[in-house]
């Protein structure tokens, strides 16, 4: 069974940083988009970033300038840099990805099972 496990998460102060990273396992033929989303108590699921399979990102406008998505391919592994940190940034972040399991199958959506992240002021 596919999997995304998440780490990075935790504390961190307006101003600072915080490094997420998402790796796939299990039977794999290949991902196409992977992304971040996040869910603040009260709000919608949005999404922050997402990139394709060649490396091509999209960012909420909301973070656009202070987070970097980037990939591993080698690794099934995508990464969110998070920079400038801001309490509004408080949420549990979701790893998403749309893996193909074997050759010639669609892709479906897989999810990480969330990692909290708290700014303070």
């Amino acid at each position: 069974q596919v999997q995304l496990v998440e780490s990075g998460g935790g504390l961190a102060q307006a101003g600072g940083s915080l490094r997420l990273s998402c790796a796939a396992s299990g039977s794999i033929f290949s991902i196409n988009s992977m992304g971040w989303y996040r869910q603040a108590p009260g709000k919608q699921r949005e999404l922050v970033a997402s990139i394709t399979s060649r490396g091509s990102p999209n960012y909420a406008d909301s973070v656009k300038g202070r987070f970097t998505i980037s990939r591993d391919n080698a690794k099934n592994t995508v990464y969110l840099q998070m920079n400038s940190l801001k309490p509004e940034d408080t949420a549990v972040y979701y790893c998403n990805a749309g893996i193909i399991i074997r050759f010639y199958s669609l892709p479906q959506d897989y999810w990480g099972q969330g990692t909290q992240v708290t700014v303070s002021s």
